[in-house]
């Protein structure tokens, strides 16, 4: 077994992996931007250092800074997370020649997969259908132009590196198409330093499902199961769920067996995800690979009875997997909504500042994974995702109710966050009924604005905030004879003077 675990990354993330390397009885170490000093994952940790300053570029993107952290400390492995390095073939090889376990699949596999272009003409290789389009080696405009009307509009540009709709845009007209493919380009060569494009139909009213797969260096492979995550907003997951509302046991096994079919091309380990989009006749078509651990796993542990992270871990030290596919058992449903720090009433721009308040509620039946804590700071640098929410029940209906109410429970003060729009896209009737495709949000929500007469007012938010500062250890009133919040130099409610 592992002794010593790095984990390079921050946020829920690296909170999450810590803690399920703890329970293995593995050694943490976590390692940290100036920004990140006293961060969660940072207090989750056995051990951890600094690798430099607050943006990402200089410190949770840099390999040398972080293959340097794991020598200092000795540790003998280094999980990626997701974001950031995770996806890097480039950080998987450099482990390697370090003599450090790469916490994921190998550097072959990521090259094979990690470019659109070429897992789309890996898979199909391995018989798996795709969406037409054009991933040939030339992206110039004039031949863009010249497929894209052999594809036919409307159709996607798309960035071949990377994911998380940067570098994507959506084409109706011919006319449309310089534009889209000059600022796709700029997007991309900022986020993944690979400005090269692909070009695929674009396929209207079908549904993003997933398939999450694991692989071992012994030659075992197997899925466990669907994901649902079509409700999205620009390309952006926001709600998953499983098992998928449109996914019955047969199509689950062709899709499955089709997972499997590009992770044994690819000559895959560790845990991973293929993607796909399914249509209303359940024809699906193969998208893309995602070579590491995705933010929605939860959802699949929770329906699997199975704890990836664990699994990970083992297979990165050489153990098998424990279980054949005819030991894959799926149960109850789960969904998940990912809670970000942005404002949804200004066009979902990022927020950042202080934590003021933060209640997170514990049920059964609810997990949440969170990466931040009542007087930390968001900050500008880093992906605003702030938590996730998880609800499992023996029903759909059940896990449904569960986390609407989990999501009205939980309190954020300080930041702009998505918790009034998560619930009102829980509480519509498309999404309810299990309808909700890729189009969902932008049409359903495209003018959304929360209800300002339900929301309480200024003053009641003040005196919430002073409330749990006067519960706090510090911050007790004046009448405990403790001293007041004003005194606390940490209080929010200390004078500027």
């Amino acid at each position: 077994m592992i002794r010593r675990l790095l984990v390079a990354n921050r946020g829920e993330i690296a909170v999450r992996i810590l803690r399920g390397a703890r329970e293995l009885g593995i050694e943490t170490v976590a390692v940290h931007s100036d920004e990140d000093a006293d961060a969660p994952h940072v207090r989750a940790a056995d051990r951890s250092v600094r690798i430099g300053p607050p943006p990402a570029r200089e410190s949770y993107l840099s390999i040398p800074a972080i293959i340097g952290a794991a020598r200092e400390t000795g540790a003998d492995a280094i999980h990626p997370g997701y974001g950031f390095l995770a996806e890097d073939a480039g950080f998987s090889q450099a482990c390697r020649d370090a003599g450090i376990i790469f916490v994921g699949p190998p550097p072959e596999a990521m090259r094979a997969l990690g470019a659109k272009r070429g897992a789309r003409d890996l898979a199909a290789r391995a018989g798996l259908p795709i969406v037409p389009g054009y991933s040939g080696g030339s992206d110039d405009d004039a031949r863009m132009a010249k497929e894209a009307e052999r594809i036919g509009f409307p159709l996607l540009v798309k960035a071949s590196a990377g994911g998380g709709g940067k570098g994507m845009r959506l084409v109706t007209r011919g006319d449309e198409l310089p534009a889209a493919l000059a600022a796709a380009r700029r997007e991309a060569e900022a986020a993944f330093g690979d400005g090269r494009l692909l070009l695929e139909r674009y396929l209207e009213s079908v549904r993003h499902v997933e398939i999450q797969i694991l692989a071992d260096s012994h030659g075992n492979v197997i899925h466990l199961g669907e994901r649902d995550c079509s409700v999205q907003r620009r390309h952006q997951k926001i709600v998953e769920e499983s098992p998928s509302p449109a996914v019955d046991d047969t199509l689950r096994a062709r899709m499955g067996e089709a997972a499997v079919a590009i992770a044994c091309a690819a000559g895959y380990r560790s845990a991973g995800t293929v993607e796909f989009m399914l249509d209303p006749a359940g024809h699906f078509y193969f998208l893309e690979v995602n070579t590491r651990l995705q933010v929605e796993h939860p959802v699949t542990e929770w329906v699997t009875g199975l704890d990836l992270v664990h699994l990970m871990l083992r297979e990165a030290a050489g153990e098998p997997l424990p279980l054949r596919q005819e030991d894959v058992m799926w149960r109850g449903h789960a969904i998940e909504a990912r809670v970000y720090a942005e404002d949804p009433e200004h066009g979902f721009l990022p927020s950042a500042g202080e934590i003021l308040l933060l209640h997170e509620p514990r049920m059964p039946g609810l997990r949440i994974d969170s990466g931040i804590r009542a007087g930390g700071r968001v900050s500008v640098h880093y992906d605003p995702i702030l938590s996730k929410a998880i609800a499992f029940h023996a029903t759909r209906a059940g896990a449904l109710a569960r986390l609407r109410l989990a999501l009205r429970e939980t309190a954020i003060l300080g930041v702009y966050t998505n918790l009034a729009f998560l619930q009102d896209v829980l509480a519509h009737p498309t999404f309810a009924a299990g309808g909700a495709t890729t189009r969902f949000v932008e049409e359903c929500f495209g003018d959304w604005q929360t209800h300002a007469a339900d929301a309480p007012p200024p003053e009641a938010f003040a005196v919430a905030i002073l409330a749990e500062s006067a519960a706090q250890p510090g911050h007790a009133s004046a009448a405990t004879g403790a001293v007041p919040a004003e005194a606390d130099p940490h209080s929010p409610w200390r004078s500027g003077r």
